[in-house]
């Protein structure tokens, strides 16, 4: 342990006497009960450290992550929390490793009626998500915009595919298109998208669990110049295709084309860590509850020469890890519960969900033991008294009992389905998709514009830094969310309120809408 991390666990303990302190002066907040105030003291105490630049922005795989997981194991065996792997060979860390794939070569050649077509280089872009793909001597197809009309396997099925962006791109067309059977797809940039602005975005590093078969797919832009100049010479001009894309009696068309293309990528492998938690309840073979919320970040991201490019993620999820360390210690110094309560901080959700997925697939339970999953996220966003929303609301069978919890707490709970608009962009529903009933219920979301202000401002940089923010870390709603979390523990963990389905009558997640 470095002299700078026992530094940090050192004003970590401080924190809480001092922040209470500064609370109980504050005359606005003289009112707030003693036991808030320490609550928003150890909230605050925890992000201090989990956010420090010791921990050099929690990236997977790094130094970050050993003080990250150091840091919350201790906290949680001292709460009294036991391993939750359920895996002597790996108590309380279990492990996941990724695969992270960069683009490192693009090659594209077009036939036109059987003779070499000259384009440059520069003018084609092409990418997998895999070591290699290739396609050879591949008849070309053009459908128009690619949008509205079904194509079938046979119609895609050894062909590229050939599509116009336009002016409102969509990446899920072109997975649709290789779904369906396309050999490649072909995406002509013909509106405010440039080649440049694609190869930026799209040759960042992308990442899988290892286990998961990745590639075959294969993805091309093309400049409108090229393509223009492509066409030079058949029967059809890009113009006369987009024109003829425009009718409302568009199908598509064959090409005089042929396209060979091929990626591939760099290769490295990533090993990281879940780290599992448990309270163990009284009948365990009734289910358990689960709370998560993710411990990663990403390490150094920001642009010399900017002073400052650690993305410390004060909020995300800083602020998460601190809120599920606190519900474990409210409900380990109350009664037992009759299920046992799972404490998750997951690796990998800022790479795509990762961790969540890796904890779904191999789980150190039956996953339809879990009754229900709450996940925290970026919660230090909302003042005192906002009210809650759910982020999954009519996702799963949980939304009545949130309902009896909100009210027997005398929390205002919203009845509008707006927070979902973030649903995919969080653990849960990494667990939804594995037929876990999960969501967030959280005041962060219980003023949608104060958490689209975030997301357009401190989110995802440097500036999500308690040392760096020009505005105080909200803990007011912070310290509701670990109240009524800790309720929803009580509730969900107790077989009188929510008693046991019977055995292989588990209801799956409501229309999970993938």
């Amino acid at each position: 342990m470095n002299r700078g991390y026992k530094a940090g666990l050192a004003r970590a303990a401080g924190a809480v006497a001092l922040g209470a302190l500064l609370l109980s002066a504050n005359p606005v907040l003289s009112a707030i009960s003693r036991a808030d105030q320490d609550l928003a003291a150890r909230l605050r105490a925890h992000i201090e450290v989990l956010a420090s630049d010791d921990f050099d922005g929690r990236e997977p795989g790094t130094d970050g992550e050993a003080k990250t997981l150091r840091y919350l194991g201790k906290q949680w065996f001292d709460i009294g929390l036991v391993s939750g792997t359920n895996d002597p060979g790996h108590e309380w860390f279990a492990p996941v490793t990724l695969v992270a794939r960069e683009p490192a070569s693009s090659a594209a050649r077009f036939l036109r009626k059987g003779a070499r077509a000259t384009v440059s280089p520069a003018g084609v872009l092409v990418l997998t998500s895999g070591q290699r793909s290739l396609v050879r001597n591949v008849p070309m197809l053009f459908l128009g915009s690619g949008r509205g009309r079904d194509y079938t396997r046979n119609e895609l099925a050894g062909r590229v595919a050939v599509v116009l962006d336009g002016d409102t791109p969509d990446g899920e067309r072109q997975n649709d298109l290789l779904a369906l059977g396309a050999s490649a797809v072909l995406t002509v940039l013909d509106g405010e998208r440039s080649l440049d602005q694609v190869a930026a975005r799209r040759k960042r590093t992308g990442y899988a669990l290892s286990q998961d078969s990745l590639g075959g797919d294969l993805e091309a832009f093309i400049t409108r110049e090229a393509m223009a100049a492509l066409l030079k010479g058949t029967s059809r001009s890009l113009g006369s295709l987009e024109a003829a894309a425009a009718k409302p009696d568009f199908v598509p068309l064959t090409l005089d084309l042929t396209a060979s293309l091929e990626a591939t990528t760099r290769e490295t492998t990533i090993r990281t860590h879940n780290l599992i938690g448990k309270l163990p309840g009284k009948r365990p073979e009734s289910g358990a509850v689960l709370f998560l919320a993710h411990w990663d970040h990403f390490g150094e991201c920001g642009e010399p020469p900017a002073e400052d490019v650690i993305c410390n993620g004060a909020i995300d999820n800083a602020s998460g890890l601190a809120a599920l360390t606190e519900v474990a210690r409210r409900l380990a110094r109350g009664p037992q519960l009759d299920r046992d309560i799972y404490f998750l901080a997951t690796t990998a959700e800022e790479l795509g969900l990762l961790g969540a997925h890796a904890f779904a697939e191999n789980p150190p339970l039956p996953p339809e033991r879990i009754v229900a999953a709450f996940n925290i996220d970026s919660i230090a966003i909302a003042p005192r008294g906002t009210p809650f929303a759910i982020v999954g609301r009519g996702m799963t069978g949980l939304d009545r009992e949130i309902a009896k919890v909100a009210k027997a707490e005398r929390f205002k709970l919203r009845p509008s389905d707006e927070a979902n608009e973030y649903l995919r962009r969080q653990d849960g529903w990494a667990l939804i998709q594995h037929d876990i009933p999960a969501v967030m219920v959280t005041t962060a979301y219980g003023d949608i514009a104060r958490m689209r202000k975030f997301f357009d401002g401190d989110y995802h940089r440097p500036s999500d830094d308690l040392a760096n923010m020009d505005h105080a870390l909200e803990l007011g709603g912070a310290v509701e969310d670990v109240k009524m979390l800790g309720a929803l523990a009580r509730w969900f963990g107790d077989v009188r309120r929510v008693p046991p389905e019977p055995a292989g009558q588990q209801a799956p997640a409501a229309d999970k809408k993938r």
